[in-house]
This record gives structure tokens, C-alpha cells and sequence, in this order.
């Protein structure tokens, strides 16, 4: 199949050629049925306003309550800020698309789409990895945890999570953008998910392939390999605290990590890496459905009903917030 550019009038390929950012794509979306999309319109809009306000509260409350000024909180109020821009990058694009005749997204606009959500995904599993360390600093070193875990190397920690993610996204979407993109412009995705950007372009998919594994190993399996081997070591010291209410309380602070560690990994591996050969349109669309937006949705929910110290944070604030608009409206 012969690239865009040479299908343009002789002058415009002149001027055009290697520049891609003259193809505008078509995002095929979720579905097709006007009825259907005016529905997950309502849905997803819903969904991207309870992200919004539960990781925002999240945040408020680690801030304005003393008592959550540790690095377990600190690294929290880290993941509460990347759901909320993760969930940005996605959503509002879907929410237009669902109103709009023709779902078009600019090459630019979506390499830039593509690039910010593989950078703050890579930072998730990152951060994520960088807590499961946290917790295996406070429950099997715990004399030592405040000498360790100090201020500065907390900042150290979350810079070098958020440049890992950008070096990262920068490596995946500078090979995207040299790939030829031929006769097909559709994505059959509701964004520019990588995986799907690069089943469009017209050349040998091996390189890809590589690029897509390595990252995966460095991104993915290394981060969830520390994860593992951090609660191997958590669960071992926990059984052998001697009393059960000890052991309920030295869980009880790594449940809440657990599971977001369960949802984002799990799926996020199932989605990234498997065979090219087996992609699914269909299966990578509701793979990123959850992590885009579900995963985001349900986090501050999940750390908030776990943790009865951000339950007493979250109450504060919604009480402040409420003794602010009485004493405005009196």
C-alpha cells in the first residue's frame, strides 16, 4: 500500500513528504449506535467527574491533615495527581467523539495523546513498585524507617518515577512517529493507544515488537518484579508478629496497595504484553478501558474505605468545605 504523502497533489508531496502531520486520523471509537454512544456519553462523563472529585479530596486531605504528611501519603498524593491527568488525557477526546459526526484526531494531536499516556502509565507502575518499598520499609525495617525514608529521598524517588515515564514515552513515540503510515487511517480504539496507532503503519512490525518488549521488561515486569518480591518479604515478617491484632494492623496498611497494584498490573500486562499476533481490537479496548479509566475511578475509593486515618481526613475536609459555604451563604 502506497504512504499518504503520495497520494497528495505533486507540490503538496513536496512539501509534505516525511511530514506527518498532514494525516488526521479517524478514531472508530466504541461503537457506532447514536443511541449507544449518547448513553456511555452520560456514563463516562459521570465516571471522569467521580475520578475528578475523589482524587482531588485525596489530595486536599494528605495535604491540609498533619498526620498524613509521611511518605506512604506522599507517594499516595503522587498517584491521585497522575490519575486525574491520566484520565484527562483520555476522557475528554472519548466525550467529544461520542457527540461529534466524524471522531478525527490531527497526527500531532494524537503522537502528543500517545505520548502523555504512556508517560504517566509508565509512572504509575513505577510509583507503584516505589510504595511496595515504602511498605517493606516500614513493616520489616521499622526502627530504621524515619532515618530512611526521609524527605529528600521520598522527592528523589518520585523525580526519578516521573522521569523513568517520560524517557520512556519519548523512546516509544519517536519510533511511532518514524513509522509509514499507508492507505489506512482508521484506529479502531477511542484514543491513540500505541499498540493500535502502530497496526496501521505499512512496514515490518519486528522493530516494534522489540521496542514494545523492552519497555515492557523495564516498565512493566521490572517495576511488578520489585512489587513481588517487597510483599514476599512483607508477608514473611508479618507472620511472625505474635499477636493477631499486630498482624491485622501491619496488613491492613498494605491492602489498599494490593489491590491497585492487582488492578493496574494485571491488566496492563495482559494488554501490553502478548504476542503482536494475538492483538485484539476488541480485548485492547476493554484492557484500556480499565486502566484509563476504571483503575483511576476506583483508587480513591479503594485507599479511602481501607484506611480509617483518610476516612477521618476526607471528613474534615467535606466538613470544612460545608462550614465554608454556610458561613458564605449567611
Amino acid at each position: 500500500p502506497r504512504c499518504f504523502y503520495l497520494k497528495t497533489h505533486p507540490l503538496q508531496k513536496i512539501m509534505d513528504k516525511g511530514n506527518h502531520s498532514v494525516i488526521t486520523f479517524v478514531l472508530l471509537g466504541l461503537t457506532s449506535n447514536p443511541v449507544t454512544q449518547k448513553v456511555l456519553f452520560a456514563l463516562f462523563l459521570g465516571m471522569y467527574l467521580v475520578t475528578l472529585t475523589g482524587n482531588i479530596l485525596i489530595m486536599l486531605a494528605i495535604r491540609g491533615d498533619p498526620h498524613l504528611h509521611t511518605p506512604m501519603y506522599y507517594f499516595l498524593s503522587h498517584l491521585s495527581f497522575l490519575d486525574m491527568c491520566y484520565t484527562t488525557t483520555i476522557i475528554p477526546q472519548m466525550l467529544s467523539n461520542f457527540l461529534a459526526q466524524r471522531k478525527t484526531i490531527s497526527f500531532v494531536g494524537c503522537m502528543a495523546q500517545m505520548y502523555i499516556s504512556l508517560s504517566l502509565g509508565g509512572i504509575e507502575f513505577i510509583l507503584l513498585a516505589v510504595m511496595a518499598y515504602d511498605r517493606y520499609m516500614a513493616i520489616c525495617h521499622p526502627l530504621y524507617y524515619n532515618v530512611l525514608m526521609n524527605q529528600r529521598l521520598c522527592m528523589q524517588m518520585a523525580v526519578g518515577c516521573w522521569l523513568c515515564g517520560f524517557v520512556n514515552a519519548l523512546l516509544q513515540t519517536v519510533f511511532t512517529l518514524h513509522l509509514p503510515f499507508c492507505g489506512r487511517k482508521t484506529i479502531n480504539h477511542f484514543g491513540c493507544e500505541v499498540l493500535a496507532v502502530q497496526q496501521l503503519a505499512c512496514s515490518s512490525t519486528f522493530v516494534g515488537d522489540a521496542v514494545m518488549l523492552g519497555a515492557g521488561v523495564l516498565i512493566l515486569l521490572t517495576p511488578f518484579f520489585l512489587v513481588l518480591v517487597s510483599y514476599v518479604y512483607i508477608v514473611t515478617t508479618i507472620f511472625q508478629i505474635r499477636t493477631a491484632e499486630g498482624r491485622r494492623k501491619a496488613f491492613s496498611t498494605c491492602t489498599a496497595h494490593l489491590v491497585v497494584v492487582t488492578l493496574c498490573y494485571g491488566t496492563a500486562i495482559f494488554a501490553y504484553l502478548r504476542p503482536r499476533s494475538h492483538y485484539s481490537p476488541k480485548q485492547g479496548k476493554t484492557a484500556s478501558l480499565f486502566y484509563c479509566i476504571v483503575t483511576p475511578m476506583l483508587n480513591p475509593m479503594i485507599y479511602s474505605l481501607r484506611n480509617q486515618e483518610v476516612k477521618g481526613a476526607l471528613v474534615k475536609v467535606v466538613g470544612l468545605k460545608g462550614k465554608r459555604r454556610t458561613l458564605i451563604s449567611s
